[in-house]
């Protein structure tokens, strides 16, 4: 089957669009949240069941399949599908961003977008990063390995998603503009080469923008990644180094190379999944969104709710009878009072993990429906304001 993109609606106040990828397993509405299944597994869930809360996608990460060589064996099942017993279309990213975590992330102890005030201690990298590829020790065993464009094509082509994405560089938004710059050009080259590198008929690939914080290299990346035969588009690197204004950074970066972009290719934003963030990017027209938010957040007793995340193991969910959400419809929410799932957190309990995972999945795919209807009865604009109005943002 022929992979395809179509949008069904656009909002005339935004650029808000409800869209369609279609794949040879199935196709996906948008926008669209991807959950991450980092090792082949949902912490805390299954695949079936997300799928039955409205998942129609799910990514898998390339980088820890390759460090442990876990890929040669999936490709004797033929692939990730066969190999996990799902049915599901499946995205693999290129690895770009665990090598960055490894890198500049580990350097300054810093993500994609700079959060805390204060200066970052240096510390001394685990990648070396080149025009030919990048060299670290494996995580696992210790074992000097390198990646590549063409390593990282042959592993997602071995791993057999059905949409897979461009090896690059994530740089650090602690990075100067020089070194920005430099890793650009890199991005870039090594976006050429994954494409000479793809032989695979029965998938599809993302090419990857990168530039930081700058509005001259996110427009000349956007222009270049734009002019490639890429199925869709990914806006992946930093986002600013300006304590305090990283979201609105964000907003801008978009601003900058969504205009730039062909319309008619789907638009995926890299690792970001905070409400308040997918609702300001489906305003300036991305498609889909992978984060682990919901699962990471519920690990650690974080839950999704309509006023904001809250902390489920404070004082006040331990004493509450009511739902962590009252206005969610989650068999968690319908079922259990906000003090037990807060006492089994607490108390450190798996099921209590394995709860709230659900309640925050539910919670971010009903939410995404939400939005999808709201571009459909052309309602998104006053949606997002109605939403924002009441959730607050941390």
């Amino acid at each position: 089957m022929k992979f395809s993109f179509r949008i069904l609606k656009k909002e005339r106040k935004s650029q808000a669009r409800r869209g369609l990828v279609k794949t040879r397993r199935g196709e996906i509405r948008t926008p669209c949240f991807v959950p991450v299944a980092t090792k082949g597994a949902l912490k805390g869930t299954s695949f079936d069941a997300v799928n039955k809360m409205g998942a129609e996608i799910f990514m898998v990460n390339t980088f820890h399949l390759f460090c442990n060589q876990r890929y040669k064996e999936i490709a004797k099942f033929k692939g990730l599908n066969n190999f996990l017993k799902i049915k599901y279309p499946l995205m693999t990213d290129s690895g770009g961003f665990q090598v960055f975590s490894l890198g500049s992330g580990w350097e300054y102890g810093v993500g994609k977008i700079a959060k805390k005030e204060g200066l970052y201690e240096k510390k001394e990298g685990k990648v070396k990063i080149s025009d030919d590829g990048v060299i670290f020790r494996s995580p696992y065993n210790g074992d000097k390995l390198e990646m590549t464009p063409e390593i990282s094509i042959k592993v997602q082509e071995k791993l057999g998603a059905d949409i897979i994405f461009a090896f690059d560089e994530c740089t650090s938004p602690l990075d100067s503009y020089e070194y920005h710059k430099e890793s650009l050009q890199r991005t870039n080259d090594w976006a050429q080469r994954c494409l000479n590198a793809f032989k695979a008929k029965n998938q599809v690939m993302m090419g990857i923008i990168q530039g930081g914080e700058y509005q001259d290299l996110r427009k000349e990346s956007a222009s270049f990644i734009n002019s490639l035969p890429f199925f869709g588009f990914a806006i992946g690197g930093s986002f600013g180094g300006s304590f305090g204004d990283s979201k609105s950074q964000l907003n801008k970066v978009l601003d900058w190379v969504n205009p730039i972009l062909d319309e008619s290719k789907p638009r995926h934003l890299l690792g970001i999944g905070e409400p308040d963030d997918i609702l300001e990017a489906v305003a300036r027209g991305i498609d889909l969104f992978d984060c682990v938010v919901p699962t990471r957040w519920a690990r650690h007793g974080t839950a999704l709710t309509r006023k904001g995340r809250v902390n489920i193991k404070s004082l006040k969910y331990l004493k509450s009878k009511k739902p962590i959400d009252d206005k969610c419809n989650c068999y968690v929410c319908q079922r259990y009072p906000a003090a037990y799932i807060s006492h089994l957190i607490k108390e450190k309990e798996i099921y209590g993990m394995m709860l709230l995972t659900d309640h925050n999945l539910h919670w971010i795919l009903n939410f995404m429906a939400e939005i999808r209807k709201s571009i459909k009865d052309s309602r998104f604009t006053e949606f997002k304001k109605k939403f924002l109005s009441c959730y607050k943002r941390n």
